[in-house]
């Protein structure tokens, strides 16, 4: 189906003559080669290579840093620049992903590094929301100002939890606000970890339904 949806747009691309041949395919300008060579694609099996989801979100952080924190090639990969070549180290990953070497013509590995150059005008990396640059420093402080705890809110929480009768503390437990240090926190719930099933160190609760 990929093919077939590719070819397809193709055929309609050289039709409209909205296609572009340069260096090496230039020689597809001319019609007959152009047909004998959309005929070698609907022969060739094509394989779409696709890679397994990612299972959590710093993995794909991980990911896109590669891309956005990276130039095209590190220095290190570097090796030689003699009589006008480049010979750069590769990692092949459809073997292992075994360390290889390539020697190209110098204006070929421009060429190649400049694909990763992004057009005038463009970013790698753009904010949105309240981190758009347009409003970045308006909306900041308007998420700082509702995100401040208000030291009116922490008494009537401290009010509302002041001891009574015999001066013994209503429940659940208050804790003093870390941030004004003058209310109170409420502890609406404690989560304790779960025994694992392996655990043998105390005899498992048992309920009698008979």
């Amino acid at each position: 189906m990929f093919r077939r949806r590719f070819l397809e747009g193709l055929g309609k691309a050289s039709i409209r003559d909205t296609l572009t041949s340069t260096a090496r395919g230039q020689a597809l300008a001319d019609p007959q080669t152009w047909h004998r060579f959309l005929q070698g694609l609907r022969r060739s099996e094509w394989v779409v290579y696709a890679k397994p989801p990612f299972g959590q979100p710093q993995w794909v952080l991980k990911y896109l840093a590669r891309y956005t924190h990276r130039v095209a090639i590190s220095n290190r990969r570097l090796l030689a620049l003699e009589d006008g070549r480049v010979t750069f180290r590769w990692k092949d990953y459809a073997h292992g992903n075994g360390q290889r070497l390539m020697t190209l013509d110098a204006v070929e590995f421009i060429r190649r590094f400049l694909l990763h150059v992004l057009p005038r005008g463009f970013q790698r990396i753009r904010h949105d929301g309240f981190l758009a640059n347009s409003v970045r420093e308006e909306k900041r402080a308007r998420c700082r100002q509702l995100l401040r705890p208000s030291v009116g809110a922490c008494l009537s929480i401290t009010q509302a939890l002041a001891p009574i009768g015999d001066g013994t503390p209503t429940t659940p437990r208050a804790e003093v606000c870390p941030v004004c240090q003058t209310g109170r926190m409420l502890v609406v719930e404690m989560v304790f970890p779960h025994r694992a099933v392996w655990d043998l160190s105390t005899p498992l609760l048992r309920c009698d339904t008979s």
